[in-house]
């Protein structure tokens, strides 16, 4: 019996409010906040995606540039944020940033399809067509998708 007793004081207890979920106002919850986290570059890449997959391209460049200041040799933040760039009709932008991509990673076959895509936003499709020539030999699929595209901006 006593075991029992004991056992339903210590349930019991279980269910009273805890010190350490205080609610914000009360003091005692300023003793047990965490300091936030700071962002990482890889968090603010992944928040640059999400924002991309839900097509907030102006979310997205902000992650992006988020995640280039926290590691400047990230090409695949650069990449991704030339295409939020772009997909905002900031062509110019976009460039330096997919430029930047392919500085840090020459042979970049998503940075070099999606160059190729804003050399025809712009009209320039003899540069497009150049990266059209240095993405055939790296990824065959997406040389066929910058081709068609080229195709259409003529």
């Amino acid at each position: 019996m006593r075991k029992t007793v004991l056992g339903l004081v210590i349930a019991a207890s279980a269910l009273l409010p805890s010190p350490a979920l205080a609610e914000p106002s009360d003091p005692a919850a300023g003793q047990v906040r965490q300091p936030t986290a700071r962002p990482s570059a890889e968090s603010e890449y992944d928040r640059g995606v999400r924002a991309r997959l839900s097509k907030d391209w102006r979310a997205a460049a902000e992650a992006q540039r988020s995640a280039v200041t926290l590691r400047p040799a990230f090409p695949e933040a650069w990449n991704e944020l030339g295409f939020a760039l772009r997909n905002q009709g900031r062509y110019t932008e976009s460039l330096q940033a997919y430029d930047e991509a392919l500085r840090l990673r020459p042979n970049f076959p998503e940075a070099l399809e999606y160059l190729g895509e804003a050399y025809v936003k712009l009209g320039r499709l003899d540069d497009a067509r150049r990266v059209l020539d240095r993405l055939r030999p790296l990824d065959r699929a997406r040389a066929q998708e910058l081709a068609e595209v080229i195709e259409k901006g003529k």
